[in-house]
């Protein structure tokens, strides 16, 4: 089962891509919209992505696509266990004081 997170974005709410991720199975987990306190779920790759791509040119969208795949899959698997369990910590204390605004 996958286990989606995302953030209440427009296109992510969309039907056409609420039929998309019903279709394949996956279950949503909400995300509040513009949540200061909540990093996004892409908070922890935005930053070493970036790093990758700086300086490069793609000659067309497939190009840059074969890049991030290949670079996606040459990371160990620790760096997304750490993606994934540095979000539990600010979902706790959202949890914990009912949604309300969490500072750091």
């Amino acid at each position: 089962m996958v286990i989606l997170q995302q953030d209440n974005a427009t296109h992510h709410t969309t039907r056409l891509t609420q039929g998309w991720l019903e279709k394949y199975g996956w279950e949503i987990l909400p995300h509040p919209p513009h949540s200061p306190d909540i990093p996004p779920c892409d908070y922890h790759l935005s930053g070493p992505q970036k790093c990758e791509l700086a300086g490069k040119r793609f000659d067309d969208d497939g190009e840059l696509v074969d890049h991030v795949r290949k670079w996606l899959q040459n990371l160990d698997g620790s760096f997304f266990r750490e993606g994934i369990y540095s979000m539990v910590r600010p979902w706790q204390k959202c949890v914990d004081r009912l949604g309300c605004y969490v500072e750091k």
